[in-house]
């Protein structure tokens, strides 16, 4: 008897975990299929809360994981990239989102999981073009998370039919908070409310003791479900843990919200239970009870939206009442915004690799500045600050390349967003050397300093101008790897050339001063070093201009080099 349960518990885990990786690589595959159009619902969060619980749905229909969602959000927050009503909003968007999974499983495709399996592996592991591959994927993720659910549905008749299981469903059925303690549970120790939902619409779809009706019914499934809703917020208290006070706020309104729901709809399950009876497809409840279960599922989240959506105001202040404030110090060199949690979705985790490089290059353009000051004000307080932000780029520079690399071994980079990582390894690498450049600048300036220099004001006056101009270069190279602004990024281009003409004619200027005495000979070397230091940041803009240009749209640019390679 102990080997038979054993096998019975081990195949019935092997179901499971057979369903959860279905709906990880159908996740996957949604993910490269989309691309980076889910860029664009990153634009709608900050607009509005129906727009948030819009995105947020969204985005959980893709990631196929509301924890997935609410991790990403709590990223987010803790970046200081979304406020709090914000991540509400979507988080409430994200908990409608997961129901998709049930819906799906309720349509009972189990008969035709193979043939989704079999056209999915050809797809998937013969063809070469990545847009099919990627399709191939989906449904071969899709057939085998309905094999999961075959396997389940089979390994739980004799379950089922066992009087001590029997018991347990009566128990459930009596006392609905045992059915949340239960399903509650079961998501913390699955990790996924949509395996433990897909769990009971199986369960629920076996016959009682009369071989007629379900054995547990749809008023004992609800208890379940609605506890299935408070585990799959774990998730996200866990994601918390060393976050920014606002994420941690974001994290427990997602357990505030679903537990409220619960407490409300518990007292209401009879009614309830006839409501979604009603809207649902008529039939021998064996038969419909899966269904049942979706549309209480989708229906539970709605209506809790709807309820706590005009409220957000309201659970903000809770969370920020149980929450207390803290001054929050960011250690000197760590990254602002890189988040390892959401390093399995890779179009988020570039958004904020692309946040963290402007910010990078915001601590590089201070560093001009500085520069500046050193050398034309003898200031060797510049100097030193600017020896000190040296190496906070050389430090963020190194995370952030660490936390690009790791994008790669995720392994659900699209061949465009892999193109993307390498430019911004890339972008990384110019901010680094524009840094290099402002500390060769200072160190002149000290020996200018110690040395007693004084450079004629028409030199001192040229120089000025190249610190302008590069200054001015160096923000708008800035805004446009922060928007992606495209029309900014060429405006650089076209700097860089006036940048190098300056260069040029300055050498002209300066020769002529010599010549005419008007100018020290010892100063040329430093004279003619600093402008040429200024220069080369020209070039590393113009790099990360190029970089923001080609990230237009790989695919035109990989055309465009193919044709020229095909016409040489």
């Amino acid at each position: 008897m102990n080997a038979e349960i054993f096998q019975m518990t081990m195949t019935m885990l092997g179901g499971l975990a057979l369903f959860i990786y279905g709906m990880n690589l159908m996740s996957d595959g949604l993910q490269k299929s989309a691309g980076d159009k889910m860029r664009n619902i990153l634009a709608v969060l900050t607009r509005n809360p129906v727009l948030g619980v819009v995105a947020g749905a969204l985005t959980t229909a893709v990631l196929q994981s509301s924890s997935a969602t609410t991790v990403m959000v709590i990223g987010f927050v803790s970046a200081g990239l979304m406020n709090l009503p914000q991540a509400i909003s979507v988080i409430m968007g994200a908990n409608i989102g997961t129901t998709i999974t049930a819906q799906l499983i309720a349509f009972k495709i189990g008969d035709y999981a193979w043939i989704f399996v079999v056209i999915g592996f050809i797809a998937y592991f013969f063809f070469k073009r990545e847009r099919i591959v990627n399709i191939g994927q989906v449904a071969f993720g899709f057939g085998l998370l309905f094999v999961g659910i075959n396997i389940m549905s089979d390994i739980m008749k004799p379950l089922a039919a066992a009087p001590v299981f029997t018991e347990i469903m009566l128990n459930v059925q009596d006392i609905p908070a045992l059915g949340v303690l239960i399903g509650a549970v079961m998501t913390v120790v699955v990790q996924s409310s949509s395996a433990t939902i897909a769990v009971l619409q199986n369960l629920a779809s076996q016959p009682g003791a009369d071989g007629i009706t379900s054995i547990i019914g749809l008023q004992g499934a609800l208890p379940i479900l609605f506890g299935d809703n408070i585990g799959t917020t774990i998730t996200a208290l866990l994601a918390s843990i060393g976050a920014s006070v606002n994420a941690k706020r974001a994290a427990l309104s997602h357990t505030i919200f679903n537990i409220a729901g619960t407490l409300i709809f518990i007292f209401l399950i009879p009614h309830y239970a006839r409501f979604i009876s009603f809207i649902s497809p008529k039939g021998p409840e064996l038969e419909i009870i899966a269904r049942q279960i979706a549309n209480s599922h989708m229906f539970f989240n709605i209506l809790n939206t709807i309820v706590w959506l005009p409220f957000i105001w309201v659970l903000v202040k809770i969370v920020t009442k149980l929450v207390a404030d803290k001054e929050e110090v960011l250690a000197v060199g760590a990254p602002m915004y890189l988040d390892y949690k959401i390093i399995e979705s890779p179009v988020f985790a570039l958004h904020l690799a692309t946040k963290e490089l402007s910010r990078i290059a915001g601590i590089a353009l201070d560093m001009i500045v500085e520069a500046k000051k050193a050398f034309l004000g003898d200031d060797l307080q510049a100097v030193n600050k600017v020896l000190e932000m040296e190496d906070i780029v050389d430090s963020l520079q190194g995370e952030t390349v660490k936390y690009l690399a790791s994008l790669y071994t995720s392994g659900n980079l699209t061949e465009n967003q892999a193109l993307q990582v390498s430019e911004m390894i890339h972008v990384a690498s110019d901010i680094e050397h524009i840094g290099d450049h402002c500390t060769n600048i200072v160190e002149f300036a000290r020996e200018k300093i110690k040395n007693k220099y004084e450079f004629s004001d028409t030199a001192s006056a040229e120089i000025y101008e190249c610190f302008d101009s590069i200054r001015r270069m160096t923000t708008d190279t800035i805004k446009a790897l922060e928007n992606g602004d495209t029309e900014l990024a060429q405006d650089v281009l076209e700097q860089e050339k006036e940048i190098n003409a300056t260069e040029d004619r300055l050498r002209v200027q300066h020769m002529k001063r010599l010549n005419e005495r008007i100018c020290s000979p010892e100063f040329t070397v430093m004279y003619i070093d600093i402008v040429h230091n200024i220069e080369k940041i020209g070039d590393y803009c113009t790099n990360i201009a190029e970089a923001v240009l080609a990230d237009i749209g790989f695919h035109k640019y990989k055309n465009i080099r193919d044709e020229k390679e095909k016409a040489l």
